[in-house]
């Protein structure tokens, strides 16, 4: 975006991804961070709610450099929820279920998005549809992005938290071990575009499914 800004300057495809990139920092990571804590909680784990987590104000789930990442890059992380699988009663469960909150959290607000999206077009024309139709869609699409990135199987992603209702303990403590290192080590993955391309591809597959079920429900109720 910020390359976009300096080569073409200001314009309506640009407003709207910028609009897209605050919507996703304010709105989407704090959904996703928030899911995490509520079924920790439910679970029986009170660390999320005494550390503050168990909200939606999104400055209680801001990352200062994962934010500014996202305006940048497109690629950043929010505040991890705190979480104590010592609560739970059965630990491995508890933090499978933990952590897919999250990318379900994405694909809830990305369906939901994709409806809008079809209601928008019913509703508006013109330059204010068209703004209303590519809002949605980048929401949408990211949404699906975050949920498909965050289900690999890499410490510190959740993916790697369902991995371990799998892996032998001795293979997954292993991993956490590394996660500092892993977690770089993903970053650097995703903004070079090295994992871009399968993330890219599943995305787009999910996309077309959503857009195929909405848009089947829109054309059955006419």
């Amino acid at each position: 975006m910020l390359i976009d800004f300096i080569r073409h300057g200001f314009s309506l495809q640009l407003f709207i991804l910028f609009a897209t990139r605050l919507f996703v920092v304010f709105c989407i990571l704090p959904v996703h961070e928030f899911a995490h804590a509520l079924i920790a909680t439910k679970l029986g784990d009170p660390t999320p709610k005494q550390n503050g987590r168990l909200t939606l104000n999104p400055l209680a789930h801001i990352d200062p450099i994962g934010g500014l990442m996202i305006f940048l890059a497109g690629v950043g992380y929010a505040k991890a929820v705190p979480v104590n699988t010592y609560y739970f009663k059965d630990k491995k469960k508890g933090m499978a279920l933990t952590a897919l909150a999250g990318p379900l959290s994405n694909l809830i607000l990305a369906f939901i998005s994709v409806v809008f999206l079809f209601l928008s077009q019913m509703l508006f024309k013109d330059t204010l549809g068209s703004v209303i139709y590519w809002f949605l869609y980048y929401v949408a699409f990211i949404n699906i992005s975050l949920a498909v990135f965050n289900l690999l199987p890499i410490p510190p992603l959740d993916g790697s938290r369902l991995a371990a209702v799998i892996l032998p303990d001795r293979y997954y403590y292993k991993l956490v071990e590394y996660e500092r290192y892993l977690m770089y080590l993903v970053l650097i993955l995703a903004i070079t575009g090295f994992i871009s391309k399968p993330i890219m591809f599943l995305s787009e597959n999910i996309m077309r499914l959503f857009f195929n079920m909405v848009g089947f429900f829109f054309t059955f109720g006419r």
